[in-house]
């Protein structure tokens, strides 16, 4: 069972007289690393709330781990599932005290005490933020608040964790950071991450890139077989990864590159390939 499905899902905001999300069926195996990539309005952010219950569908329907989001009964155990990271941290921080705001979340779950001591220590340390543990959040670079909103999601013990647009106020520093903790959480403790964004770097290390444009997806694979597609994403106004398009740009001048060759080193072993 896939640990969310989307099933002929349409969504259209109150008030708006054109869909948002057109007919989305979408399937996210546990302990996958899925990018989600489009331009702003392709309706990502939305499919991320839609995955979260905080929004239901109009019509069709979202299942995680089986369970429907529209039956409010079961809208807790959805949430303790699928843990949402916002763009914004200071709008998901609300304690003074790191320790405390990672805590805010079990605490209200009503988790004993010794537990919620765990599972703060062990979020903290697992997002790099440990030793910040009694400092004041507004202190904090970006990409440091960004790791204590992804620690307070962790604290609940989520199995997945949706990051809509985590990295958009953030310096490339900050960046890096983020995208290296969200990929360490799903290598090494197997949590199914979906990471939306409109930055194609973010995606090159996920297991899956889903390109969605005007509330549909258009495209669905590996990153790299997906980055092949050069011309469909520059027909959607995205871009490439800067080696996949420096071997397009080569190939157009009678080259004949692999466009599946998208990191560096891969890059470059096949422009001396086809030195030799």
């Amino acid at each position: 069972m896939p640990i969310i499905k989307t099933e002929n899902l349409h969504f259209t905001y109150e008030g708006d007289e054109l869909e948002t999300l057109h007919g989305v069926d979408l399937e996210i195996e546990e302990g996958t690393f899925v990018a989600i990539l489009g331009h702003n309005g392709s309706g990502k952010s939305t499919l991320a709330k839609l995955f979260n219950g905080i929004l239901l569908p109009t019509s069709g329907r979202v299942l995680v781990n089986g369970v429907d989001t529209t039956d409010e009964s079961r809208l807790l155990e959805v949430r303790s599932t699928i843990g949402l990271v916002f763009q914004n941290p200071d709008n998901q921080i609300v304690a003074n005290v790191v320790e405390d705001d990672v805590a805010f979340a079990p605490e209200n779950l009503g988790v004993e005490p010794a537990e919620i001591r765990r599972r703060v220590d062990s979020a903290l340390r697992t997002v790099g933020m440990y030793e910040y543990r009694l400092h004041a959040p507004h202190l904090l670079s970006g990409g440091q608040k960004q790791r204590v909103a992804i620690a307070g999601v962790l604290a609940m013990r989520p199995r997945c964790i949706v990051l809509d647009e985590p990295t958009a106020m953030l310096d490339p520093i900050g960046r890096r950071e983020v995208v290296s903790t969200v990929t360490r959480l799903c290598r090494e403790q197997g949590i199914t991450v979906v990471l939306i964004t409109h930055h194609m770097s973010e995606c090159v290390g996920a297991d899956r890139l889903v390109v969605m444009s005007e509330g549909r997806i258009i495209a669905d694979g590996a990153p790299r077989e997906v980055f092949a597609q050069v011309e469909l994403l520059k027909s959607e106004g995205l871009s490439v990864p800067a080696t996949t398009e420096l071997i397009y740009e080569l190939d157009a001048e009678g080259w004949s590159l692999p466009l599946e060759a998208l990191t560096i080193d891969e890059c470059a072993d096949a422009v001396m390939a086809a030195l030799k």
